[in-house]
């Protein structure tokens, strides 16, 4: 699943973070680091997912 959710975290970066920790401020974080640069997002989002 973590997989899955990897790969949606490099397309879509929010989307990824807020499947696996929901509304929460990494939600909004990663929505400002996306918004700043799409690599950031990436980046924040797959620490995200890796992390949990």
């Amino acid at each position: 699943m973590d997989l899955i959710r990897i790969i949606i975290a490099i397309l879509l970066p929010p989307l990824g973070v807020f499947l696996q920790v929901g509304f929460g401020k990494h939600f909004w974080l990663n929505i400002l680091l996306t918004l700043l640069g799409y690599i950031p997002g990436i980046v924040h989002a797959v620490y995200i997912i890796a992390k949990k």
